[in-house]
């Protein structure tokens, strides 16, 4: 950012389209941060490499060696911790990858964790296959239905979050689950790939971790995988710094200019999402095959309250429940798509769409129903096309019903 300009007076859009912008040399630059590759840092004498480790070991983010990263990972940790308001962030392969690096970061043999039950399934996975063998005590909870003070224990190290949550987009009071945890000494997560770290800021509203799946909206082109930690304090930096370097996590340099593109343009890209999946929600809800559409920015919506208080604008992810459907009808209703594509993954410029695994429904206590529900990623092509896409899907379905 220029010198002319102060960030302390500029409005959220500017400063994310200015974070991490290279400085002028010689009068001139780039408008873009250079992809800065290398596997070996060099150093002037033997003294200049001393000095870099005991800085590295003093938290400074200085690198003595290619895995930690140069400028153009600079360039996005600083736009990242601008975005989120937080004080650094760290960088890793997938968002499955932050996740497990909080995990392994803050919780020892004989800790308990409450994750809440509505968190991105492969959690699950790290839990069961990992975490358990290590003697570490993960409990699943509601955190709309169940007394979260009643469930921390002496050895409760982490409350882990995530809003809204998958699949059903069920949205926590983050300030006042917060506050109980934080008040017995508990760190607090919470996944915040929803928003894209635009439409919400957990960690000025409680929470001390924020974790993003760069590869959804921060990306927004479907061409990345990374995840984004960002913490709100030196301390919790310190505990993230010792286990990232033990576990070898980085990304490529072309990754970091990929993820420091889609920064730019986050904000117009996620206010079209919303105009977009706003109109299809509407249009979802006036469908006599929909007996539930699940969407926060919808009035009817349980969470909307919530969401109006704590969110500033909604993503692209609408998910519906068929009324009086078996999953064949889910499938032949995905299936009869054509302008969405069947995918895992959202935060595209595509729209895609998914029939939820009974399974995971069942994970989430919010969940009382038993007809099929599908997942939609509503993306940035013109919603009347979406919509004339979904109608005729519904008819091609309808012999199923």
């Amino acid at each position: 950012m220029s010198a002319k300009a102060s960030a302390a007076n500029l409005r959220s859009a500017t400063r994310l389209l200015h974070a991490g912008a290279p400085a002028l040399r010689d009068g001139a630059g780039p408008v873009n941060v250079p992809v800065v590759r290398t596997s070996t840092v060099r150093f002037e004498n033997t003294a200049a490499h001393a000095d870099h480790h005991h800085r590295r070991a003093a938290g400074e983010r200085v690198a003595s060696y290619g895995r930690h990263g140069l400028d153009t990972h600079r360039a996005l940790e600083d736009a990242v911790v601008g975005l989120e308001g937080g004080h650094r962030a760290f960088l890793t392969p997938s968002g499955l990858s932050a996740i497990t690096l909080v995990l392994f970061a803050l919780l020892s043999p004989g800790d308990h964790a409450l994750v809440a039950d509505g968190v991105y399934a492969p959690l699950r996975r790290v839990d069961s296959t990992l975490l358990q063998r290590l003697g570490i005590t993960i409990e699943y909870f509601s955190p709309t239905h169940d007394d979260l003070a009643s469930l921390l224990r002496p050895n409760t190290r982490l409350l882990y979050l995530e809003s809204p949550s998958s699949l059903l987009y069920e949205v926590l009071d983050l300030p006042a689950l917060s506050a109980v945890a934080r008040d017995r000494g508990v760190i607090v997560a919470t996944d915040n790939t929803w928003s894209g770290g635009w439409f919400h800021r957990p960690l000025a509203l409680g929470a001390n971790i924020s974790i993003q799946a760069a590869t959804k909206y921060i990306s927004g082109h479907s061409d990345l995988m990374q995840g984004i930690v960002v913490v709100d304090s030196p301390a919790l930096a310190a505990k993230l710094s010792t286990a990232y370097e033990a576990l070898g996590l980085t990304i490529g340099a072309d990754d970091a200019y990929l993820s420091l593109r889609g920064l730019r343009t986050l904000p117009v890209r996620l206010a079209q999402h919303q105009r977009n999946a706003t109109a299809v929600a509407e249009f979802l809800q006036q469908q006599p095959q929909v007996s539930r559409v699940f969407y926060p920015a919808l009035p009817t919506d349980p969470g909307h309250a919530l969401w109006k208080r704590d969110f500033s604008g909604a993503s692209g992810l609408v998910s519906f429940e068929f009324r009086h459907a078996t999953p064949a009808t889910a499938n032949a209703f995905v299936d009869a798509l054509a302008l969405f594509g069947i995918g895992a993954s959202w935060g595209g410029y595509e729209s895609l769409a998914l029939a939820a695994q009974p399974e995971r429904l069942r994970e989430h206590r919010q969940w009382t129903g038993d007809a099929p529900v599908v997942r939609l990623h509503i993306g940035l092509e013109d919603p009347q096309d979406l919509i004339a896409d979904l109608a005729q899907a519904f008819a091609a379905a309808a012999p199923a019903l």
